[in-house]
Parts: C-alpha cells; structure tokens; sequence
C-alpha cells in the first residue's frame, strides 16, 4: 500500500485494441497498478494498434461517445478527480471530449482543485498529421479549459504556430502555448534537441538522448520551464505517449498531495515562488521516465530474445512480399511494450534521471 498514489479517481477517454497495449489498454492498466480507481471510454475499438498497418475493428461517432458519458451522469458516476483524454477519431468526437472535460469542470467549480483536465493533444507525429485537417481546430478550440496538456514536438509547433529549430524557439513554443490558450501547464513530451540548430552557448545532449520539456505558469503567465534529458532505446514502441499520459496522472496526483493545500488550489498552480526545478510537474515527470525508461529496458531486451528464435519457413510462403510482410509483423509483435510483468517498475521506479533548469542564455530576449 505504500507504493501506491493517493487514490484518485479517473476518467479516461481514449482509444482501446484488444492485443497489446496503446491508449485506454496502456493508460488504464498503469493507473490501476498505481492505486488510480479509473473508468475507461473508448473512443476506437480495434483488434490492435495501427502500427501493425492492418487491424479490424470501429471507431466510436461523437453521439456514442456523449451517450456513455450521459450513461454516467443519470446514476451519479462522475465523481471524477482527474479526466485523461487521448486519441480521438474525429473533429466532432474531439469536440464530444470537449463538452465532457466541461460538464465535469461545471460540476466541481464551487471547489477549486477537485478537478483537474490532462489533455493529449492526439493529431500527428515526425511532421504530418495524421487525422483530418478540422481536428486541429476542434482541439485549439477545447484546449483551453484543459489543465496541462501533452503535446509532442509537433504537435506544440502545429499549436503555437512556431517552427522549434532551436532552444531559444522551443521556449518560445511553450510560451505561446500559455499565452495563446491560458493553459496552465505544458509538457512536451519529446524533442530531440540534438538536430536543433543550436546558438551556440550550450551543447546539445549526445544523439541518444530525447528532451522532455516542461513548464508551469506563474500568476503573470511567464513559463517557468524545466528539463529532462533521457537515453533514448533504439526502437519504436507504440503507446508510450500512453504510457508518459497515465503515469503523469498518478505522479502529479501524488506531488500535488504532498504540497499542503495545492490539491484545493486552480488548475493545481504553485506560487510565483518556487523555481522550476521544484514545482510539481517536474518532480513527478523525473518519476515518470524513469519509470518508462527501465521497462523500456526491459522490453528491448524481451524483444531481442523474441527475434533471435529462428521461425520457420512456412510451406507455400515464398514471395518475397510475403516473407517481408511476416517479418515486419513478427518484429511490431516482438515491440509490444512488456507492462504486466513490469508493474513493480511503475509503482517503485528506481530514480535514474534528474530535472533542469532552463539556462537564461538560451532563453529568448523577451524571457531573460
């Protein structure tokens, strides 16, 4: 019982498959594990991820979504501390989740903290989008009733309307992700600042490190940002923003409760006083990565083993398509991150990263 986060109770709107594990099939069960009571609305049902590049299943209509919810509402279910909304299949489901991050903001405004909007901005990756072009709006149009939202590198770009070449225009990005939506908190999820063009004055981690950057607002709206560097694993895991999603929840739950009386506090906002390094926010994204990173680890290392078993040759398969099709299902399968057996990492992660502050030379003029 130690090991598990003050209880929180959690509503998740997200994507669901039926192998593996990616949105509410990651995201419910690392809550879970981390003593998060949550009830999970999907918003897709599909027999597993897309990365697979052939699946079956449904995506869920705006009016199926606003039917469960309302589900909830006649018997009284949405006592809910915290909403996570993730993928959503589109611009009038992201609306839908809009309506119900509202209702429930509604419903807990006589007490200020009691509900809190952690928002994964799902639209697209590596530089193009990959939902329809009127999702982008809907989620500008919801994102400001959120509490922090988790926006990849492109994501923040497609939001902020700033190209991030640099670090002095990633702290800009962020700013304008403040200043723009009056969002409170921000993290971008992953940036990989060694192709940024650097100005010089501080070296970029080596090229095996992604950037995870983050920020409160302090009551004039002026970022208050941090950083962790983490070593990146050579191979792509699906559902790791899932993941960082669902432990965030827990983490930030847990460091908020610690803080005496930051839980009644709007949109959980530390004073003016506290420096980056030690707001909230940052503490639980240490505990986060470090987390995902050792059953990453893990995973990687199961992976390997998976591929080194020689498979045998099927009688009549002998295309060279078929052979290639076979492998690169074999491999996505071997990839499948390795929760289960690794729910002690989530609930006693081993501390392997630390926070930093953001140097004032890499600051734009305007933030100096």
């Amino acid at each position: 019982m130690d090991s598990l986060v003050p209880e929180t109770r959690v509503l998740a709107v997200a994507s669901h498959v039926v192998y593996g594990h990616v949105g509410n099939t990651m995201a419910t069960f690392v809550m879970q594990s981390l003593g998060c009571e949550v009830a999970a609305l999907n918003t897709v049902h599909f027999s597993n991820h897309t990365g697979y590049r052939q699946f079956k299943g449904t995506r869920a209509t705006a009016q199926e979504i606003s039917d469960l919810y309302q589900g909830l509402c006649q018997s009284n279910l949405t006592d809910f501390d915290v909403m996570l909304s993730g993928y959503a299949p589109s611009a009038a489901a992201v609306e839908t989740v809009g309506t119900i991050g509202i209702d429930l903001q509604e419903k807990a405004e006589k007490k200020p903290g009691s509900f809190f909007w952690v928002l994964d901005p799902v639209m697209g990756d590596q530089g193009r989008l990959y939902v329809n072009d009127d999702v982008v709006p809907a989620y500008k149009k919801i994102i400001p009733f959120a509490d922090l939202i988790l926006p990849n590198q492109f994501e923040a770009e497609t939001l902020s309307g700033i190209k991030i070449t640099s670090l002095a225009t990633l702290a800009s990005a962020i700013t304008a992700i403040h200043r723009i939506y009056s969002v409170p908190h921000v993290i971008i999820t992953s940036v990989q600042l060694f192709k940024l063009s650097q100005s010089g004055s501080t070296p970029s981690p080596p090229e095996n490190f992604l950037t995870v950057i983050g920020s409160t607002t302090r009551s004039d709206g002026s970022p208050r940002l941090f950083r962790v560097d983490v070593p990146a694993l050579d191979c792509f895991f699906s559902g790791t923003g899932d993941m960082f999603a669902a432990l965030t929840v827990a983490r930030l739950s847990e460091a908020v409760s610690a803080v005496d009386g930051l839980r009644a506090t709007k949109s959980w906002v530390s004073p003016d006083d506290v420096a980056a390094t030690d707001l909230p926010l940052a503490s639980s994204t240490v505990k986060v990565l470090s987390s995902m990173h050792s059953v990453l680890e893990r995973t990687l290392e199961s992976r390997d083993a998976e591929l080194a078993v020689a498979v045998p040759a099927r009688e009549g398969e002998a295309s060279a398509e078929e052979l290639e099709k076979r492998d690169y299902l074999r491999r996505t399968k071997a990839a499948e991150v390795r929760l289960v057996r690794n729910t002690r990492i989530l609930r006693d992660p081993k501390i392997l990263f630390e926070v930093q502050d953001w140097k004032e030379e890499d600051l734009p003029q305007d933030l100096r």
